[in-house]
């Protein structure tokens, strides 16, 4: 299994699991045709997306994956916020259920963010194993078990955030917003920590904020705290060996 990177910032975000043969996509934050193209427009083999708020660097380009008949699966609150059309290919989830979206199996469960009713994923492929999905979210309720791989919001750093407020490059209103809808360093840390690690073999740092975060410094400190290898999620970006073994 491969993951591949094609967005993961405030300006769109984008992530395909993909084999060849299967494909699911998280999010629908970027340009379809960059979509296309990173599967070769072999668009039939994307057996569906998973969409976890409705803010646009996260759902912008839902229209354009229902024109392409890609079902699209969420929550009823982002269903409703994002007034997307009546259709078969329009899924609503619930929480905590599991859905089979061709041979992946995925299970959604509540984040924390500024949104409707946003959603973290629990994801199962028999190559890439049991991946987390969590974006957008300053804490999570759940601790999980059996983890292969994860993909975690590593948003901001409490010094930078702080620091730019002092030096005036950022106001104290989205400071507080920032705060109470992403997670920080120090909380991503901790959340891995909470969490099983003994099968994990990625960490992938996603959505890291321009100018509030330190990627270097973000990769080793994870690192150092899971002895896990950490990568920084970059646009066009591929993991070619995001499997459920090591091997």
């Amino acid at each position: 299994m491969e993951l591949k990177i094609l967005g993961s910032s405030s300006k769109g975000n984008c992530y395909l699991l993909d084999n060849g043969n299967d494909c699911l996509m998280i999010e629908c934050g970027i340009p379809f045709k960059d979509v296309q193209k990173a599967v070769n427009f072999g668009i039939s083999r994307i057996a569906g997306v998973i969409i976890s708020h409705e803010h646009g660097d996260h759902a912008k380009h839902a229209g354009k994956c229902l024109e392409a008949q890609i079902p699209c699966y969420m929550s009823q609150g982002t269903k409703d916020a994002l007034h997307l059309p009546q259709t078969r290919l329009v899924r609503v989830m619930e929480e905590l259920k599991v859905y089979e979206i061709g041979n992946f199996k995925v299970q959604p469960f509540a984040t924390q963010h500024d949104a409707k009713e946003p959603f973290g994923f629990l994801i199962y492929h028999k190559e890439c194993g049991m991946v987390l999905f969590a974006t957008d979210t300053y804490y999570l309720h759940y601790t999980f078990h059996g983890l292969n791989n994860i993909l975690i919001e590593c948003n901001y750093r409490q010094d930078i955030l702080d620091a730019n407020v002092e030096a005036g490059k950022l106001p104290m209103a989205l400071r507080a917003r920032t705060m109470k809808s992403h997670c920080s360093f120090d909380t991503c840390r901790e959340t891995l920590l909470a969490n099983d690690l003994s099968g994990v073999n990625h960490i992938v740092l996603i959505h890291l904020s321009d100018g509030n975060s330190n990627a270097k410094e973000f990769k080793q400190g994870i690192e150092e705290a899971t002895g896990k290898t950490t990568h920084i999620a970059e646009s066009g970006m591929t993991i070619s060996n995001f499997n459920k073994s090591p091997f």
